[in-house]
């Protein structure tokens, strides 16, 4: 299953919620991983962890037994228990939109944004309609002035998703800028 399913990202949560704390450093995943072991007496290395969170590049999809041990030490039999749980909840994971944000519904032609992300990210875009920006400036990115791309909303604090990104005579690619801290700035000119 793709690491970055909603399924997976509550499994993720909840297990950050159950530990009362967010993992996000080198040593997060070791204290995650060792707080797993005494629970449930079954092994999932931190690297793992470190591949599953997205703190380092890996894999796309996680393996059944990880899903199934982060399921159990949440006190689930097993990962389809947990899947079950989750379609029995009345709680409804949808709510309305009140970060910061801006869609491409409001941007004219030739509009400008800024966006910002760590470590000392920043990019100026270009609008150039139909969900298409130019990128104009980029300092300290894998983006680059011209690369061309698409996407329709930017939102504070969420890693921002590209799609069919054009970086000269290579291939499109989908890319996702701030993944661990998402955007720090985001702000039209």
């Amino acid at each position: 299953m793709n690491k970055n399913c909603p399924e997976i990202l509550e499994l993720k949560n909840r297990v950050e919620a159950q530990v009362k704390r967010k993992i996000k450093t080198p040593n997060d995943f070791i204290f995650l991983s060792g707080v797993i072991w005494e629970r449930t007496h079954e092994t999932i290395s931190p690297t793992t962890l470190k591949r599953l969170w997205g703190y380092i590049d890996g894999a796309d999809h996680a393996r059944n037994s990880t899903l199934r041990i982060l399921s159990t030490f949440l006190g689930f039999q097993d990962w389809d228990d947990f899947l079950q749980n989750l379609s029995n909840e009345s709680d409804l994971q949808s709510e309305f939109l009140c970060t910061p944000h801006i869609s491409t519904s409001n941007l004219q032609i030739g509009d400008r944004l800024e966006v910002s992300w760590k470590p000392n990210r920043h990019c100026v875009f270009r609008y150039l309609g139909n969900q298409q920006f130019i990128v104009e400036k980029a300092e300290n990115s894998k983006l680059a002035e011209g690369n061309t791309f698409s996407c329709s909303f930017f939102l504070l604090h969420e890693p921002l998703y590209i799609t069919n990104l054009v970086q000269g005579k290579k291939l499109p690619v989908d890319f996702v800028a701030g993944n661990k801290d998402g955007l720090l700035e985001i702000k039209k000119q």
